[in-house]
């Protein structure tokens, strides 16, 4: 009787459950395998789809880079050429204060001022998660930053004013010229820049096109081209003194961005020019009225042969020019490398004497030429390597998508 039961059970069961036949399996088995297919062509397509889309977002960073690069550079050969020819036309009109030729150098910040009242509406709205994803720097950090730069920064620039005035412009451009390679040994020890061929090239060439200038023999008649030899000398050592300072002054700069501020947006660079050229324009103002000089800038501001509305008028766009320069400057660094700025900023220094021959009607050399198509053959060996480490990046990676 159990096994009849069973047996009725089992048989009524079968009738229950539906039978699945052969044909049938075969179909869905077919259906399982079309869906796993097309999914795997989807999942394909989707794939491809990142790729090509991460491609072009990689691009577009890469001409966004490029384009800023570009601004900076024209910031920097624009400043650096008409301040140093409105330095000399400072110093060849009547100007005799060296802290007055160091203050235009540095007080031109007030002008990035409006950046803080236009973005203060987004910096408030993004300071939550700016915290939340970026480690930022303690206060006491950024001041020893801002401080130290700041002070080295001063007496850079007082260095360089001393020279301009006592130097010829061609003597001045050639020791301006060393300073890229203190930069590149700073760079070597401090920011652990590599030295690759065309890198080595670019610093011969640029450092050559500017020792040609030492040869060219200075036609103008300034009071600074008969200087005694003491203040040849002086002039000498304190140019010399302020292209190692200067070369100084961009490997920190590099350094302190990558190890202490960690940041490479606009407001950095802002921050980094504001902050290090207030506290050297502090330095500076002290300096006016500890040296005296103070006393004689009204005498000075008098016997101006242009007059004195030319005479604040200089000083403005000296100070105007050099804030460009700065900011072209502290955007390559940020941007590239601080030896990368120093290069372009070194091939600056023969468009000085060629603008010369505008402004101040000096002959045109052949060895003007020469050194200025030295300084454009180096600087783009120097672009030249900037490509091939880009073209290398990208490449890598697409080959890690």
């Amino acid at each position: 009787m159990i096994k009849e039961k069973n047996i009725v059970v089992m048989v009524e069961t079968q009738e229950k459950s539906p039978l699945i036949t052969e044909p049938e399996q075969i179909a869905k088995g077919g259906s399982s395998e079309l869906y796993k297919i097309d999914k795997e062509g989807s999942s394909s397509e989707s794939s491809e789809l990142t790729v090509i889309n991460q491609e072009k977002m990689i691009q577009k960073a890469n001409y966004i880079k490029w384009l800023k690069i570009s601004l900076y550079i024209i910031f920097l050969l624009l400043g650096q050429a008409v301040a140093t020819l409105l330095g000399r036309l400072y110093f060849d009109k009547g100007g005799n204060s060296k802290w007055i030729g160091t203050l235009v150098q540095v007080a031109g910040f007030p002008i990035l001022l409006p950046y803080y009242i236009i973005t203060e509406t987004k910096q408030k709205t993004n300071t939550n998660n700016i915290l939340q994803t970026e480690q930022q720097p303690t206060m006491s950090n950024l001041v020893l930053v801002y401080v130290s730069l700041g002070l080295c920064f001063a007496a850079d620039c007082y260095l360089f004013s001393v020279g301009l005035m006592y130097l010829p412009v061609s003597t001045f451009s050639l020791i301006c010229s060393s300073q890229i390679a203190f930069n590149a040994v700073f760079s070597f020890f401090l920011n652990s820049q590599k030295f690759t061929p065309a890198i080595i090239n670019s610093l011969f060439l640029l450092t050559i096109s500017s020792t040609l200038l030492v040869f060219q023999t200075e036609s103008e008649g300034s009071v600074n081209n008969k200087a005694s030899k003491a203040k040849y000398i002086t002039g000498f050592l304190c140019t010399i003194s302020g292209s190692a300072g200067y070369g100084l002054l961009l490997s920190l700069t590099q350094l302190f961005f990558n190890k202490v501020m960690k940041s490479e947006s606009f407001k950095a660079i802002v921050d980094m020019i504001v902050y290090r050229s207030l506290v050297a324009c502090i330095a500076v103002v002290v300096g006016l009225f500890v040296s005296g000089e103070w006393r004689d800038l009204k005498r000075e501001m008098d016997e101006f042969e242009l007059g004195k509305v030319s005479y604040f008028m200089t000083l403005f766009f000296i100070t105007l020019m050099w804030k460009a320069f700065t900011v072209g400057c502290v955007g390559l660094i940020l941007e590239v490398s601080s030896l990368f700025s120093n290069a372009v900023s070194v091939l600056g220094l023969p468009i000085v004497p060629v603008a010369a021959v505008i402004v101040f009607h000096d002959k045109m050399s052949k060895l003007k030429g020469v050194s200025m198509a030295l300084a454009i053959g180096g600087f783009i060996s120097y672009v030249y390597q900037q490509y091939a480490d880009d073209f290398k990046s990208k490449k890598d990676s697409k080959s890690s998508l």
